[in-house]
């Protein structure tokens, strides 16, 4: 009986599109909530972080890709986390 061994995507091909996201090698606090952070402090950081993620090449991809893990924290693709938990949400009822 002969089987078929399924093969994975190298991850570099996987990950690929990180390498041209304008974030890449920027400090990761712009992205992700320090512990603690609130208010008005978060919404600066998030507005900030969404900034670059509006001029990103990768944006859709970077957006498409937390949406499908899905990444708990942070801004990806232009959107916080409650921003994609909610689209989640709203895919999971139909209302996309």
């Amino acid at each position: 009986m002969t089987g078929t061994t399924p093969t994975l995507a190298p991850l570099a091909d996987t990950w690929e599109w990180q390498q041209h996201g304008l974030c890449q090698g920027m400090d990761a606090s712009a992205f992700f909530p320090p512990t603690g952070e609130r208010g008005s402090a978060r919404m600066v950081r998030e507005r900030r972080a969404k900034a670059i993620c509006n001029a990103c090449p990768v944006m859709a991809t970077c957006l498409a890709h937390s949406l499908a893990v899905p990444e708990p924290f942070g801004v990806w693709g232009g959107m916080s986390e409650s921003e994609r938990a909610g689209l989640l949400r709203g895919r999971r009822r139909g209302v996309a």
